[in-house]
């Protein structure tokens, strides 16, 4: 998913508030709190420019200012969800050195997609500003993790094609429990599971 401070993915992210007061100055962060209050409150197919601007208590015009459109707001709010998930993986191991570690962050990441679930699926199935820096930056810091990680672990494998394996599969199994293929209520079990299938793969690697 390089070293974490190299590409400064801890930086602080912007978090949910239930509710929002704005303050001049500081738009821009008002409507992307509210554009992730409404996220877990209603869902995105709910989050408008207008609704987002309702929430906020500014004009229906206020929002663009800083965002040209529901896409561009999007990408605001998706790198929001890049960087804390980061926060999370890197909580659980900000160097992995093997193949459990490397389970651990598996882990982690389902548990994120768990517990921010509207936040999660907006990160990778809406609409967004293609140009949007702060979004790229976001996820390229991600990628960037976990190529650095596989480097470490598997030195001798391709790290773009095992990373991209890797999160392939890490992803599919957050949406099998977010869809409730499989049971995300016993802990013990999403642990075993995710863990299980991180092993079968990597241990073709030799570890």
């Amino acid at each position: 998913m390089g070293n974490v401070n190299s590409v400064n993915i801890c930086e602080a992210g912007l978090r949910m508030t239930s509710k929002v007061t704005y303050h001049h100055g500081d738009l821009r962060t008002a409507l992307v709190h509210s554009a992730l209050a409404l996220l877990e409150e209603e869902g995105a197919a709910a989050l408008s420019m207008r609704a987002v601007a309702r929430h906020a208590g500014v004009t229906a015009a206020a929002p663009y200012r800083h965002y040209q459109d529901r896409d561009a707001l999007m990408s605001a709010v998706a790198a929001v969800g890049y960087r804390e998930l980061a926060e999370d993986l890197i909580a659980v191991s900000p160097a992995p050195s093997t193949a459990d570690e490397i389970s651990d962050v598996a882990i982690a990441y389902v548990q994120f997609a768990l517990r921010r679930p509207a936040l999660f699926r907006a990160m990778f199935s809406e609409q967004y500003d293609a140009g949007s820096p702060e979004r790229v930056a976001a996820v390229e810091a991600i990628s960037a993790y976990l190529r650095a990680n596989i480097t470490r672990v598997f030195p001798d494998a391709d790290p773009d094609a095992l990373s991209d394996a890797v999160w392939a599969l890490v992803h599919g199994l957050a949406f099998l429990f977010l869809d409730g293929k499989f049971d995300s209520a016993d802990s013990g079990e999403l642990e075993r599971r995710v863990r299980a299938a991180m092993r079968a793969v990597l241990s073709l690697l030799g570890s």
